[in-house]
């Protein structure tokens, strides 16, 4: 395998990742005028990542004006939970509100089948009805939908074959911002 190979091909690197951030940051606020109605939900696990960094530059955009956060395990409402080998960890759920009449963007890092969407969306029933869900995501991989889903915003589109594998990393977990291409082919 080559180093390329092993280490995969950055196709979004830390400074164009900031910015990318910052521009999804202002397409909700050019959507959403009325913060006090806007839910931002990450989705449990690496979903967070993003939405906790979109929630940090919002706060700071908006000052006093607050809109609501949370994060959503989905583990038991994936479609194929039970017909895994070994069980899945389920990560914790911490919404403290009604999405009741609200505008809900769910938060993922990488939008592929949509079967994580959809299984989301059916989660997010148990907290109430939403007056609009979206979706954003750092990455949209456009082929190979499962469901009819897409993103709403999305910081870059990603048309790769079936073996291709699209990474995001983060600062606070892999100790640098920058989003990977991997071709899966073994060279």
């Amino acid at each position: 395998m080559s180093p390329e190979m092993e280490q995969g091909k950055i196709i979004v690197s830390s400074d164009r990742f900031q910015l990318t951030l910052l521009r999804l940051c202002h397409q909700i606020l050019e959507h959403h005028i009325l913060p006090e109605e806007l839910c931002i939900i990450g989705i449990q696990e690496r979903g967070v990542f993003l939405a906790e960094r979109i929630k940090t530059s919002l706060t700071q955009m908006l000052g006093a004006q607050s809109f609501y956060y949370g994060m959503l395990d989905i583990t038991f409402y994936r479609d194929d939970f039970r017909r895994r080998d070994t069980p899945i960890k389920a990560s914790s759920t911490h919404i403290d509100f009604l999405v009741e009449n609200k505008n809900v963007i769910l938060v993922d890092d990488v939008l592929y089948t949509g079967r994580t969407v959809h299984a989301a969306m059916a989660a997010l029933q148990d907290f109430g009805r939403p007056k609009k869900i979206e979706m954003l995501c750092m990455v949209d991989r456009r082929f190979n939908r499962h469901f009819p889903i897409k993103a709403d915003y999305f910081g870059i589109a990603v048309d790769a074959v079936d073996e291709a594998y699209v990474k995001v990393e983060w600062e606070q977990k892999d100790g640098e911002d920058k989003v990977l291409l991997f071709s899966g082919k073994n060279d």
